[in-house]
């Protein structure tokens, strides 16, 4: 899958169509050569990623959002859902056969290695279905797509293949106020909630793109 994903941050050539030169169904943009880059976004939990998230939409990005396809390829008698049941059990089961998110981070947040065992069951599942989206936004002509990914910078391999990476960042103080106040967790667990993640230092140092003004200039620019 990670080999998979490497073409989109480079230049692309749409396939010919009845032997002519290369089309993307996109009119004349789609018969020249086309350039689709990807953009990573991440941050912290509570750290104001969806305001972010929000902004880019209105310049009329494509966003492909993680946290959604996490939820959608849980769903009952898919593959991931099966999986987890067999090794976490139908303790975390809601009355309607769905995964109890609530029951599970419970879990997950305190125990390392059952969270490593959740993310090896998910992050498959999730890959493929941002890879069909991807190419969905590629067809469709878009010059940007941003992938929205909490995890970007602890998911080895995936920033290289982004022609930015945008973190999203506040103070730890704040950010573990709004966990709390949003979650309504304890400090106990939202400190532990914070701790799974890399510390956002590190996720800085990582980072390598232009502050969000001059990468918002630079995207309305295309119009993505």
């Amino acid at each position: 899958m990670r080999a998979a994903l490497i073409g989109w941050e480079r230049r692309l050539r749409c396939p010919p169509a009845n032997g002519s030169a290369g089309h993307c169904g996109v009119g004349e943009a789609g018969r020249r050569l086309f350039t689709m880059f990807l953009v990573g976004l991440s941050g912290g939990i509570a750290s104001g990623k969806s305001t972010v998230v929000a902004v880019l939409r209105e310049l009329g990005c494509a966003v492909i959002d993680a946290d959604v396809i996490a939820r959608q390829v849980v769903q009952p008698h898919s593959k991931a859902h099966q999986q987890i049941l067999q090794h976490f059990g139908t303790e975390i089961l809601l009355e309607n056969g769905e995964i109890n998110r609530e029951a599970l981070g419970s879990i997950i947040f305190s125990q390392p290695e059952k969270r490593r065992l959740l993310n090896s069951i998910t992050h498959p599942e999730i890959l493929k279905e941002m890879l069909k989206q991807i190419l969905k936004y590629f067809v469709l002509g878009y010059r940007y797509v941003i992938l929205d990914i909490p995890l970007l910078f602890e998911t080895r391999g995936l920033t290289r293949l982004m022609k930015y990476t945008v973190l999203v960042y506040c103070d730890p103080p704040t950010q573990l106020a709004r966990l709390m106040r949003r979650s309504g967790l304890g400090v106990a667990e939202a400190e532990a909630r914070i701790s799974s993640q890399l510390p956002l230092e590190e996720k800085r140092r990582q980072g390598r793109g232009p502050e969000f003004p001059r990468l918002k200039r630079a995207l309305k620019g295309h119009l993505c």
